[in-house]
């Protein structure tokens, strides 16, 4: 039996030049995400043909777990601090049920 949960699939598009900076500021919202209620995964990888495109794969339990992370103080500010970087405003991320798989619970 599967358990569905909230999956995200988004991709962020740095200025030119600033891909890690900005890959830096979303590893660190995965180091706050680590006690957050409900994540099971916060992923961040760069495009391997383009270093300014980056790409987030988030797994939560619930959608309502997803919107309360973000309400958080410390990820409310370190999004604030991120946004210059952006070379466009994110597209709206693919939702997805997330059915289980390798190193999910």
């Amino acid at each position: 039996m599967s358990i569905t949960k909230y999956g995200l699939f988004g991709k962020l598009k740095a200025l030119p030049g600033q891909g890690q900076a900005l890959a830096d500021f979303l590893l660190e919202a995965a180091r706050l995400l680590h006690t957050a209620s409900g994540c099971q995964l916060y992923l961040v990888s760069t495009d391997v043909t383009d270093a300014d495109t980056i790409w987030v794969t988030e797994v939560w339990d619930t959608k309502e777990d997803h919107d309360r992370s973000l309400q958080a103080p410390a990820i409310r500010e370190l999004i604030g601090r991120a946004m210059p970087l952006l070379a466009e405003r994110p597209e709206p991320g693919m939702t997805v049920n997330v059915l289980g798989g390798k190193g999910l619970a």
